[in-house]
């Protein structure tokens, strides 16, 4: 598999990557209730650098201390104890040859420990909150934010993307998918505002294209900004863009006015051809790329080699991010340049009892097994 153009070469706004394959946002409930990244932590990115991964993208990182935090114990960007504690991970995962962005969230109402949540109206989200991240029961209904609690959360994005540079990331990743803040913004059934951040397709997008501005305003020259979107939702993995192609083709058009580096397509719950492909067809990472001109991940069973080679092949992105592909197999693009067959992805593995200690040993006896 040594010609598989997963292994190729590939310049990402400032930053030549040894390779396509990028590890996905992946959260793993695994910090203190400081959201201070820990020490476990610096390792099990590292191993992903050290498995030959070209960039690694962090776990959903909290911006501010109001209303973006989504579980108990999730790493956030807001202090200097949480910076100091991120940066000794990236210059593990740096030292194992390999790039590190860093991605940006609020939860909005998807939050699974506040008491009080805040989105764009209130309605309450669809389902139940998630029992591997700590929440139990109905989610609460938002309050709507006010002009002024928007433009905190504006400012807590632009924060936290300048405490990522300080703690020596390359780049951050906008979170606008799969129903937090940005994307409840972006969609109709849960964004009824009628001022300027509601109503039209076009106005829905202005929290995103606000908060991009205020990032790119925030970090250094070439310091790498992208934005991931998704049809589905952590609540609602059917979910699927009305209008379809109409609303994806206004989206793209305002995105290729804004100054983002690269757009990440996450396909949640239901693989890529689900997520990414709509009903008439049209593969929606394809055309961001062709209408904005920016380069694009996409995502969703990308572990699988001949599915990760079409997509590149055809040119419907440009690399390929892996979430519990990598978690399974964090060695995933040295086994791809040796043909070794790929370990299967345990649901066990995401829970909060299993340390990421735990599942290294796990990961080691399967290995073990297989070789048996």
């Amino acid at each position: 598999m040594s010609g598989h153009p997963v292994l190729n070469a590939f310049h990402l706004g400032a930053h030549r990557l040894r390779n396509r394959a990028v590890v996905a946002p992946l959260s793993r409930v695994s910090t203190p209730a400081s959201g201070v990244p820990t020490a476990a932590m610096a390792r099990y990115y590292a191993e992903y650098a050290q498995g030959g991964f070209g960039l690694v993208i962090s776990e959903g990182t909290y911006t501010d201390p109001h209303y973006a935090q989504a579980f108990t114990y999730q790493p956030g960007l807001i202090d200097d104890a949480q910076v100091a504690g991120w940066r000794a991970v990236v210059a593990q995962v740096h030292a194992a040859g390999a790039k590190m962005f860093c991605q940006l969230m609020h939860a909005g109402a998807l939050s699974q420990c506040l008491p009080q949540t805040a989105a764009p109206s209130p309605i309450q989200p669809l389902r139940h909150k998630l029992k591997n991240y700590g929440g139990e029961g109905p989610w609460p209904v938002p309050k709507a934010m006010t002009a002024l609690e928007i433009e905190q959360a504006v400012a807590g994005f632009a924060q936290a993307a300048r405490r990522a540079a300080a703690a020596g990331f390359d780049g951050v990743e906008i979170h606008g998918a799969n129903g937090y803040l940005i994307d409840q913004f972006l969609t109709h059934t849960t964004n009824q505002r009628q001022d300027r951040y509601g109503g039209s397709v076009a106005a829905r997008a202005t929290l995103a294209l606000d908060t991009i501005a205020a990032v790119k305003q925030a970090v250094p020259a070439g310091f790498t900004v992208g934005l991931r979107l998704s049809q589905g939702k952590v609540n609602d993995f059917d979910y699927q863009w009305p209008d379809g192609q109409n609303t994806a083709r206004t989206w793209f058009s305002l995105l290729a006015q804004s100054q983002l580096d690269y757009l990440h397509f996450a396909s949640e719950g239901r693989g890529y051809r689900h997520g990414c492909v709509l009903k008439d067809g049209t593969v929606l990472p394809q055309l961001a790329r062709d209408i904005t001109g920016l380069p694009v991940m996409v995502n969703g069973g990308m572990h699988q080699a001949d599915l990760a080679a079409q997509v590149l092949d055809e040119r419907q992105g440009d690399l390929v991010t892996l979430g519990t592909g990598a978690l399974a197999n964090p060695d995933w693009p040295n086994k791809l340049s040796q043909g070794e067959a790929v370990q299967p992805f345990q649901p066990e593995m995401l829970t909060p009892d299993v340390t990421i200690e735990s599942t290294w040993a796990w990961r080691r006896n399967q290995s073990v097994g297989a070789a048996v």
